[in-house]
């Protein structure tokens, strides 16, 4: 049996997270450092540019030295250089690590390709900051609706937070499948007929 929610309490920890999540931002192209870095220096790299995604179970990292390597074994993002990671290594994985929250491994290799110049890596790094700012302030804006509800209801009780949940689950579970039919289109040639067998009945 789960322990009761407190509504005043989920509050209050909503509007301390929209308040963060206003004030965060990706580092910019610019902002990531140009020199090679080993293996190490990118684990403390990374917990520091993504601070809020959730770390696994008894690792101090968000990532691990293993997870890295199966990324450049899959083609996920380019090997290494003499065991060094430059700025475009560090881009991929910035990528890779925020949409592994919600996206498979296979997922992510259709959206992000391997084999791009650095100048190519650069736009779709930069592209991304920018949907990824422009879903914060949407997702910011829903939190703080949230927060607003629970503390302005005269009973807010356990039911009302549990709503809240299932409400995110649900918006993930629609996102989660809009990504997935956006992403079958691109194999499919871009006709009525294509179109038109995606469409449910």
């Amino acid at each position: 049996m789960h322990e009761k929610y407190d509504s005043r309490l989920v509050a209050g920890k909503l509007r301390r997270w929209s308040h963060y999540l206003q004030g965060y931002r990706l580092p910019t192209w610019e902002q990531i450092p140009t020199l090679g870095l080993y293996m190490d220096q990118v684990l403390t790299l990374l917990s520091r540019y993504l601070p809020f995604l959730p770390k696994k179970e008894k690792e101090e990292q968000i990532i691990t030295t293993s997870a890295i390597n199966n990324y450049v074994r899959m083609k996920l993002m380019p090997a290494p250089e003499k065991k060094k990671y430059s700025r475009v290594h560090i881009a991929y994985l910035i990528m890779i690590c925020a949409l592994k929250q919600s996206l498979t491994m296979s997922e992510i290799q259709r959206i992000l390709p391997n084999g791009l110049t650095e100048d190519e890596v650069r736009r779709t790094y930069e592209a991304f900051i920018d949907q990824y700012t422009d879903s914060a302030r949407i997702f910011v804006s829903m939190v703080e609706g949230m927060a607003a509800q629970l503390l302005e209801a005269e009973a807010a009780d356990e039911a009302d937070v549990n709503s809240f949940v299932l409400s995110t689950a649900v918006m993930t579970n629609f996102s989660r499948l809009l990504t997935t039919k956006l992403l079958d289109l691109q194999d499919m040639p871009f006709t009525e007929e294509a179109v038109a067998l995606r469409e449910p009945e």
